[in-house]
């Protein structure tokens, strides 16, 4: 029953523990290794279910394993964030009212921020 409770966690809470276990590994990880590094006991189809979910949206690669696979992430955590928000812009239609929107909704030090990453090309 315990399992159960913790497999109907939100989903985004399931990847984002794989992830971390993810990037706390040393190279590849099949699922069995992920299963037994995550702070949660949790099936191991749970866990290929998310491993598959994340390779689906982009957040981790994968290389072949015997016969499953060995699962790598390919973003951190702050490009795995700007891959969201260009996800939730182009669901949008009017990227203008969109991006008009976010800018007036920010507070004064992220507008600051913005500004200068605007004001030096997008760089870091």
């Amino acid at each position: 029953m315990a399992e159960h409770a913790a497999e109907r966690r939100a989903a985004g809470e399931l990847e984002a523990s794989v992830l971390a276990a993810l990037w706390a590994a040393d190279g590849p990880q099949t699922a069995g290794q992920v299963q037994n590094n995550l702070a949660v006991e949790l099936a191991r189809t749970t866990v290929t279910t998310a491993l598959t979910r994340l390779h689906a949206k982009g957040a981790v690669g994968r290389e072949r394993s015997g016969r499953g696979f060995a699962y790598f992430p390919i973003r951190d955590t702050h490009g795995l964030t700007a891959q969201r928000m260009h996800h939730e812009l182009d669901k949008d239609h009017d990227r203008h009212s969109v991006l008009a929107r976010f800018v007036s909704d920010l507070d004064p030090e992220d507008e600051r921020i913005l500004r200068d990453l605007l004001g030096n090309g997008g760089g870091q």
